[in-house]
């Protein structure tokens, strides 16, 4: 049996058993790596552990960490109680503003992950305040920094420009940008519709008694309140203009505001999502450890060298969905662009459509568990319960990676070969 098969199959027996069974996927996907790695793929411990994602770590320790703290000294509550003030209490709004703040961020040069971390916490806190659904609400920040992410002067957007740039090729950035602004601004609209009245998956009576309490919130901020509201604006301002690691700045920010307050702060470390943490880490090892191997590159090829243009458009948008729902967008980008390239200067598709499908395709499957994005929703939701809430996000994605790319080469690419 190829190593192709073991490695699929391997992960397809991993999301069965950590779906119907109490157990934590990702303790699951690092006795897999380890299997899977050294008896079929012939990797040593230190190559498979090069995959194991430190920099998603510490954002998600970092993050978590800082607004455990924020919202354990009242700060969370004054910036939800100014949000609602900003919206003139019409809370209903509250979910397009974020999605508006999101994609103003990455439209501007944020890189989208880090824009996810600076809004996710806020947001959960919006939706747990005011009885939002927080599936809605996390998604549509996610969509909103998808929405600008391929600007001419983001992360993405020049990363993709760049590429085509370096060949035969030409595609326009206002039709990339155009192209993923709107597409994710209609899956935020769908997913409002469909999902805002839909029930939440709360906490039973006697979990949710034991959810800490947030403390009042007073008219005017405290010195300890100013002096948190003072770190998040740093922390905006390290990680938006100095391109700083978010998940250190967070950490020091947290550490400061704990020193000062060590008596309310004593179970902070508490907030920090750790099952997540777990989750998302042997999945994404897992994957990388994949990568490695030139699995992913391999699947990818073969989808390349199969049936007429269209048809292979239409797989590659495929691919890079599902491989990307588990790994790096920006990783799978790179990827797969210079595969991309020799379908289309020896057909007749669209180059603006294709790249702008396959950019689609690979970011708007983030909303997965798996990738940084799903992951921040999933450890700063509040009030429900996990393993439920994880089961949605999963559906959520599910739909999204069944669909979205059939969406993404019908609206991009069929119209215009």
């Amino acid at each position: 049996m190829s190593p192709e098969v073991i490695s699929m199959g391997a992960l397809l027996v991993m999301f069965v058993v950590g779906t119907v069974l109490p157990i934590n996927l990702g303790i699951l996907a690092f006795v897999a790596t380890f299997t899977v790695g050294t008896a079929s793929l012939g990797l040593t411990e230190d190559e498979i552990l090069e995959g194991f994602p430190v920099e998603l770590f510490l954002t998600i320790v970092g993050v978590t960490y800082l607004f455990s703290v924020a919202r354990r000294n009242g700060t969370i509550d004054l910036l939800v109680v100014a949000g609602v003030r900003l919206v003139r209490g019409k809370v209903a709004l509250i979910p397009w503003v974020l999605f508006l703040v999101a994609a103003l961020l990455t439209a501007f040069g944020t890189f989208t992950p880090a824009a996810v971390a600076i809004l996710v916490p806020v947001a959960m806190n919006f939706a747990y305040r005011y009885k939002l659904n927080p599936l809605v609400v996390g998604m549509m920040v996610i969509s909103g920094g998808h929405a600008g992410a391929f600007s001419p002067l983001a992360v993405s957007g020049a990363l993709v420009l760049g590429m085509v740039d370096k060949t035969e090729l030409q595609v326009s950035p206002v039709a990339l940008f155009t192209a993923s602004f709107v597409i994710n601004l209609a899956l935020s609209l769908l997913t409002y519709v469909l999902l805002a009245k839909r029930p939440v998956p709360l906490l039973d009576q006697d979990e949710a008694a034991g959810e800490d309490e947030d403390p009042a919130v007073s008219g005017r901020p405290d010195w300890r309140q100013w002096l948190t509201l003072a770190c998040l604006l740093g922390l905006v301002v390290g990680a938006l203009g100095f391109q700083l690691e978010i998940g250190f700045l967070a950490l020091v920010a947290g550490a400061l505001l704990a020193l000062v307050d060590m008596k309310r702060q004593e179970k902070a470390v508490d907030g920090i999502s750790w099952a997540t943490l777990l989750l998302v880490a042997g999945m994404m090892t897992y994957i990388a450890m994949l990568e490695k191997a030139g699995v992913i590159e391999e699947i990818s090829e073969h989808a390349a060298n199969l049936g007429a243009p269209l048809v292979v458009a239409l797989l590659l948008c495929f691919t890079v969905a599902v491989t990307s729902a588990f790994a790096s967008s920006t990783a799978i980008l790179t990827a797969i662009i210079p595969i991309a390239v020799p379908l289309l200067l020896s057909s007749h598709l669209s180059a603006a459509g294709l790249i702008a499908a396959l950019a689609v395709s690979t970011t708007i499957v983030d909303t997965s568990p798996f990738s940084t994005n799903g992951a921040l929703v999933l450890a700063n939701a509040r009030g429900v319960d996990a393993r439920r809430f994880y089961r949605q996000v999963i559906g959520y994605t599910g739909g999204i990676v069944a669909l979205g790319p059939l969406v993404a080469w019908g609206a991009l690419v069929l119209p215009w070969s």
